[in-house]
């Protein structure tokens, strides 16, 4: 029978390298998880994002619960096989939307009530029903829903958003039927407050999670804001379970938060930046919409190994670009998120050595190289 749980295998000041075990498989941290919000990762099949060396895809219980549907999902044999994707799901629970969809939404104790984005049907998503749309998803690891609070605010609406996400995680936890293999995360929650994340995560200790996750950053706040609030609250946080730092970031954020302890991530962004002609490189990032890439026939990165670099110039991923042609969301995707799970990678390589602040040195400076030369 599978059991959920967390193995700390070395540190590197306060990086840490571990494995956590699931239903569905292991995952090696510090890991990225791609956004497959609607059981789709966007331009990219499952197959493909397992060849990104991708071990966990991240769902949405808010999407899922309006498109199929939860139920319809789980009469179709569940997310995993629902989506044709083996490995391990976290789902979001819903508390994202609470905040991006703040004008189709009324908040009270009991929970959220929304009208939908789609249509205007109204639905509602309390603790209680969170949890059970994931448990029918059979995600493996469960979010408590919570309320993500919006940048900038005032501390006493940032208080008060933070003490009605913690009566909901402990009715989240309630609400918890364990599956095997399963686990549930608490989520942190107080804004750039140092005060309240530390009454947030004390209370969230009290009730007892099988992960934490740091929510409620990466929503305008800025980097050097980020990693004082995860320098307050990460030591925190129990070192014996994973840490997941929710909707970040860019490559240098990534680094840094694993520099503070962080194992778990997610971000649309090499997603995103894959539509629209961006792509992440060890010397930086690229524009392909640019002119100069027009007649250029290297590779977009010589260092990595994915379809779009290995077999197509810039030129051509340039051309596919600036036509909207499908096949450069879909080259550029896949070699974002490649980059990332390298990323990931040789951030285990370098705290497994204990090497780890070089590897951050050395990153920066390529980075400040700039994209290759001119031809």
């Amino acid at each position: 029978m599978s059991v959920f749980g967390f193995e700390l295998l070395i540190t590197d000041g306060r990086a840490r390298s571990g494995r956590i075990s699931t239903a569905h498989g292991i995952i090696e941290t510090p890991a990225f998880m791609p956004v497959g919000t609607a059981a789709t990762v966007k331009a990219m099949t499952p197959e493909a994002v397992a060849e990104t060396g991708a071990q966990i895809i991240l769902g949405n219980t808010y999407h899922l619960m309006l498109r199929p549907g939860a139920e319809r999902i789980q009469r179709l044999g569940g997310l995993h096989r629902f989506m044709n994707w083996p490995g391990p799901i976290l789902t979001d629970s819903g508390g994202f939307q609470v905040m991006s969809l703040a004008e189709l939404r009324t908040v009270s104790e009991t929970g959220v009530a929304f009208r939908s984005h789609i249509d205007g049907t109204p639905v509602e998503l309390t603790p209680e029903r969170s949890v059970e749309i994931q448990d029918i998803l059979g995600a493996d690891i469960v979010m408590a829903f919570d309320e993500c609070t919006p940048w900038p605010v005032e501390k006493a609406a940032a208080a008060k958003s933070m003490r009605l996400s913690m009566a909901w995680a402990e009715r989240s936890r309630a609400a918890f039927a364990r599956r095997p293999g399963s686990g549930l995360f608490g989520i942190v929650q107080g804004s750039v407050f140092d005060a309240l994340r530390t009454e947030s995560a004390e209370t969230l200790k009290g009730i007892g999670f099988d992960g934490y996750a740091v929510g409620g950053l990466a929503v305008g706040e800025g980097q050097e804001t980020t990693f004082r609030v995860l320098d307050s609250c990460v030591p925190l946080l129990p070192d014996d379970q994973p840490r997941y730092l929710m909707g970040f970031g860019k490559p240098a954020d990534l680094i840094g938060a694993v520099a503070r302890g962080i194992d778990m991530f997610d971000c649309v962004l090499p997603t995103r930046s894959g539509r629209t002609g961006q792509a992440f490189t060890w010397r930086g990032t690229v524009n392909l919409r640019n002119a100069r890439h027009a007649e250029d026939p290297r590779p977009l990165d010589s260092a990595c190994t994915c379809p779009a670099c290995r077999n197509y110039g810039r030129a051509y991923l340039h051309h596919l670009v600036r036509t909207g042609e499908i096949l450069g969301s879909m080259l550029l995707t896949w070699h974002n998120l490649t980059y990332y799970q390298i990323l990931m990678a040789a951030m285990r390589d370098a705290i497994a050595s204990t090497t780890f602040d070089a590897f951050a040195t050395a990153f920066d400076e390529e980075q400040a190289t700039g994209d290759i030369e001119p031809l």
